[in-house]
């Protein structure tokens, strides 16, 4: 009896206009205007250049020179350096030419004695190393990225000469031995990611995509309470004047749905990940699972308001669908910020907003290492799950009608 209910609910459900437009063409419209809009512009605003820099020398100084040299010949170089005078430097910043001016003050001696130097103010001897005392500062529009990078190239050159000052003094060496211990943690940048996962802020709008398909399944689950209720569907007054047990017809009713919708999260996820591109990590299986758990969620959630008997269908499917996109609009779906700004501020909400739980599941899903906060959102969207079904059916499992 079951299994026969359960053949005739999937047939029916695959006749639903409402499953067709609202879980599967509509997500596929939104995700590809997702796509156009935010496709390239974590890429775009992540993308690194060298740092263009005027360099205004008030005294020529060979060993900054030879630094600067051998940073803008590296593979991946900090900055691109271009030498003028004050004033075209200055009109350069003025025009956003240039991010920063560094200017280089020299102040050098050579003592009378031949074989003598003075260096950083000390005496020593060595061979081509010229006496100077090197002083750098760094003049800047706004304040930005790049203008930081630039005050810590400054000072890391200034700590870096200092360390060098201290060890010449007790081992001299010639000029070329100076700049290489300079250049040194100055060629190149180098990144070093945070997590192995996707960090593009703009894919939550994609998680925020599955979590509305999930939570759109409230509205086939109210469908299903609606249709086993004889004041509310002609198809309810037939199913309980029918010898089938009750329990088995809803049973069966939420099983289809259930599968029908996964089916529904199963495409849409497939759609993003594997037609638009988007890059869900190494564990797309998983993400195939936590979407199918929270379309659980929401068709359960669907089936317990439906279950009210006291309010007619159509406001329950207002309920449902206001409830539905409002959750939605809290986990992000509209505003990427201000799931963000509910966790500072009343971080609870975002514990019991099914959507936010749903987008936490991929999220953590991708940049975690380990499983262990993906499992606990998947327990609590299974508990939630059970949690709704129970109560649709102690909702509906002593009702009784007084005619048919």
């Amino acid at each position: 009896m079951f299994l026969h209910n359960l053949k005739y609910e999937l047939m029916v459900s695959l006749r639903v206009k409402d499953l067709i437009i609202w879980m599967m063409i509509f997500p596929v419209v939104l995700g590809s205007l997702f796509k156009i809009a935010f496709g390239n512009i974590y890429t775009n605003d992540t993308l690194f250049n060298s740092i263009p820099t005027a360099v205004v020398e008030n005294e020529k100084n060979d060993i900054f020179h030879s630094i600067v040299d051998d940073i803008e010949k590296s593979d991946a170089p900090l900055l691109k350096v271009t030498y003028m005078s004050e004033a075209d430097a200055m009109k350069a910043l003025e025009n956003d030419e240039v991010k920063g001016i560094i200017y280089v003050d020299t102040d050098t001696k050579k003592e009378e004695s031949d074989k003598s130097f003075s260096f950083f103010g000390k005496m020593i001897d060595a061979v081509g190393v010229p006496s100077m005392d090197t002083k750098l500062s760094l003049k800047i529009k706004t304040n930005g990225i790049e203008q930081t990078i630039l005050k810590k190239f400054t000072e890391n050159y200034m700590a870096q000469e200092s360390i060098v000052r201290d060890a010449i003094e007790k081992n001299p060496m010639d000029i070329s031995s100076v700049t290489d211990v300079l250049t040194q943690d100055m060629t190149t940048r180098t990144d070093r990611p945070i997590t192995e996962g996707n960090t593009d802020p703009f894919t939550s709008y994609m998680y925020n995509l599955i979590a509305m398909i999930a939570m759109f399944g409230s509205v086939t689950g109210l469908h299903i309470a609606a249709q086993n209720q004889a004041n509310l569907s002609n198809l309810g007054a037939r199913r309980n004047c029918s010898p089938t047990p009750k329990s088995i017809t809803l049973a069966a009713g939420l099983v289809g749905s259930y599968i029908a919708h996964g089916a529904c999260i199963i495409i849409g996820i497939s759609y993003e990940a594997l037609v638009l591109g988007v890059d869900f990590g190494s564990r797309l299986p998983l993400v195939y699972l936590g979407g199918i758990v929270g379309g659980l969620m929401g068709v359960s959630m669907g089936f317990c308001v439906g279950s009210i008997s006291t309010w007619s269908q159509s406001t329950k499917v207002g309920i449902v669908m206001s409830v539905s996109m409002l959750c939605c609009f809290l986990s992000g779906l509209m505003m990427g910020d201000i799931k963000g700004i509910i966790e500072l501020n009343v971080p609870l909400l975002n514990d019991l907003n099914p959507a936010a739980i749903v987008c936490d599941a991929l999220y953590y899903l991708n940049v975690d290492a380990d499983l262990s906060r993906f499992f606990i959102k998947l327990l609590t969207m299974a508990g939630l799950a059970f949690a709704f079904a129970a109560g649709g059916f102690v909702l509906t499992r002593r009702r009784k009608y007084a005619s048919l």
